[in-house]
């Protein structure tokens, strides 16, 4: 298969990410051909300057993207503070944002108030004027033990395509389990192939990043996007250049 790389966005959410932690973090998007550098809201304006420009000696290859998170990773914020959040990072020049929803609203039985919730953002987030790629994230492990899990996975995923947003995100990376390949397959059955599906939590090995996107997966979310693709590297791994 192709070159991992440009499925993979590279992450560092850390509370204790310094100003160099996420420079280092922009050098290494640039250097491997990563999509996007994903930082806490405070960093979108250090992680626009150090991506500026195309990759050294790359000079026809698209900018690599900054990615920023809202409500992360509870989404117990109330709508107003989201709606805020989303609008100040996509000013501050944020180019895609990974929305954690009010998933207990839904839950409760309240989907009109759950997809209010998720409009109000994608609105606040266009509102600036710019293109903005929004992603709300549908945390599976919240559904186990339901025996009607599929059914409402599958109209969570239904709810955040009809907020107008871009992805459906399995998974926040720090949820109770990893997504896996069966979630990827109950979510993909209510969307379909006109909305775009990103996978984050457990991509730790090229393994794991190739089984996703074969499977039809269109990002990764991962920390480990150096680890990936140097593994996909070695001389005796058909993965890199074919």
């Amino acid at each position: 298969m192709t070159s991992l790389a440009p499925y993979l966005d590279f992450a560092n959410h850390r509370a204790n990410a310094t100003p160099r932690d996420i420079e280092k973090l922009c050098k290494d998007v640039l250097t491997y051909g990563f999509h996007a550098a994903f930082v806490n809201a405070t960093y979108i304006i250090t992680a626009k300057k150090a991506l500026a420009g195309p990759p050294a000696g790359e000079t026809g290859k698209a900018r690599p993207v900054v990615g920023t998170v809202v409500s992360f990773p509870l989404g117990q914020d109330t709508t107003t503070a989201k709606v805020a959040a989303a609008n100040n990072a996509a000013t501050l020049g944020a180019d895609e944002l990974d929305v954690v929803p009010n998933i207990g609203m839904f839950i409760a039985g309240n989907e009109d108030g759950f997809l209010h919730e998720m409009t109000a953002i994608v609105d606040a987030a266009r509102m600036v004027g710019k293109p903005v790629v929004i992603k709300f994230i549908l945390e599976p492990a919240f559904f186990d033990g339901m025996e009607d899990k599929k059914e409402k996975m599958q109209r969570v995923a239904e709810l955040i395509k009809a907020s107008g947003a871009d992805y459906v995100k399995i998974g926040s990376g720090m949820g109770p389990r990893n997504p896996t390949l069966e979630d990827f397959l109950i979510v993909k059955e209510a969307v379909g192939d006109s909305m775009k599906i990103k996978v984050a939590g457990g991509i730790t090995t090229k393994e794991v990043a190739e089984k996703f996107i074969e499977a039809g997966v269109t990002r990764l979310g991962t920390s480990h996007a150096i680890e990936i693709v140097n593994e996909a590297a070695k001389p005796n791994n058909k993965t890199s250049g074919e």
